[in-house]
């Protein structure tokens, strides 16, 4: 069930992963409705900034969603800063695209500590102070959730896990008036994204065979503001953009036997080559300086 709208002027918002793309933009909307916010994240210079200009309804803390005690320091401090937590944002995660041959089992576990435990640990860090509020909590999955795609096994394993820790969250919390949000933001045209099609041009090519919305770019400041309303309206689903929801409702076919006809061919035609720049992509990255 949907609630009604509710002002976020007064609220403490609370996200994590705020110092770019994504979470960056959801805060300066949230702070122009009036809402404090506690940015959390790995990039404090990042941070320093957006906070300052944000101005005094901004604090940020750095933050690794993987470390326990670094979430429960960031939300110490935003509750000795704003008195409390109302809303959380559960954004802090990291994009992989590399084939399970390809990766090592190391890499893999990374994606699922990051994008899945590190969801479970700041609802659990979080928790005491939204359910005292009777706040909302926001856990962004991704159309990954319900939608397969080579190169995105840990990817979308961990975001599926996601979405199955608030539909079980949501039920746990009922009694105690908190709702629970789970958000699905397909392609957003983030820096990781741009990052992905520059290094890897074969992904565009299998990006112009997927269906409707999820062969969709949508602008993070789009992204953003769905978030925001989502917010207000104490959404129990936020699909960016809004018409992967068909998609959604329909994933008992997207990944049936006739879903995967499509995608096999697809992946026969394309992963040859898609291997190959994946393979130079990591070759790019152990050259890498320590400081580049």
């Amino acid at each position: 069930m949907t609630l009604r709208k509710q002002s976020l002027a007064g609220k403490v918002v609370f996200i994590t992963g705020a110092a770019r793309g994504i979470g960056e933009h959801t805060a300066r909307l949230a702070v122009a409705q009036g809402a404090k916010v506690a940015l959390t994240g790995l990039e404090p210079e990042r941070l320093a900034s957006l906070a300052r200009e944000l101005g005094p309804g901004a604090a940020w803390f750095e933050c690794d969603v993987t470390d326990t005690a670094s979430l429960e320091r960031a939300v110490d401090g935003t509750v000795g800063r704003f008195g409390g937590i109302d809303v959380v944002i559960a954004n802090a995660g990291v994009g992989t695209y590399m084939t399970v041959s390809l990766s090592s089992a190391e890499s893999l576990a990374k994606t699922i500590e990051i994008n899945l435990l590190g969801v479970m640990r700041t609802v659990s860090a979080t928790l005491p102070h939204v359910e005292a509020r009777r706040g909302y909590l926001l856990l962004v999955a991704s159309a990954s959730a319900f939608a397969a795609m080579p190169g995105m096994s840990a990817y979308g394993a961990s975001k599926a896990g996601v979405e199955q820790f608030g539909n079980v969250l949501r039920q746990e919390l009922a009694a105690k008036k908190v709702q629970v949000g789970v958000a699905y933001p397909c392609w957003i045209d983030t820096d990781m994204v741009r990052d992905l099609r520059a290094q890897m041009p074969t992904f565009d090519k299998i990006h112009a065979t997927l269906p409707g919305a999820l062969g969709s770019y949508t602008s993070v400041e789009a992204c953003a503001e769905a978030f925001i309303e989502g917010i207000a309206r104490r959404s129990r689903r936020i699909y960016v953009p809004r018409s992967l929801a068909f998609m959604s409702a329909m994933r008992t076919v997207v990944l049936s036997a006739v879903g995967d006809l499509k995608v096999k061919r697809t992946s026969k035609r394309y992963m040859a080559q898609l291997e190959t720049e994946m393979t130079a992509s990591l070759t790019a990255d152990e050259n890498k300086s320590p400081a580049g």
